[in-house]
């Protein structure tokens, strides 16, 4: 899988979960650019981002990861 399939994908995760059709995520994103990002959406974030790629994330992975560049890494990881 390539980094920007699966940015064009989160892309459209990231809108759907913040109810936002203008959102653009990249590696830098984290949850202090997005006003409503907190711990309830991040658990729903993640669970969308799970579904979307067909992989479940260790507690560790989600807890460590600082921005969405990370978490694209780790996608194509798993995905690979």
């Amino acid at each position: 899988m390539e980094e920007k399939e699966v940015y064009e994908r989160l892309n459209e995760v990231f809108r759907d979960v913040f109810d936002d059709d203008d959102l653009e995520v990249n590696a830098e994103t984290t949850a202090d650019d997005i006003d409503d990002w907190d711990s309830l959406s991040h658990i729903t974030l993640v669970s969308a981002v799970e579904d979307e790629f067909g992989i479940r994330f260790k507690m560790g992975e989600v807890s460590g990861m600082k921005n969405v560049g990370e978490m694209v890494d780790t996608i194509i990881s798993r995905a690979q």
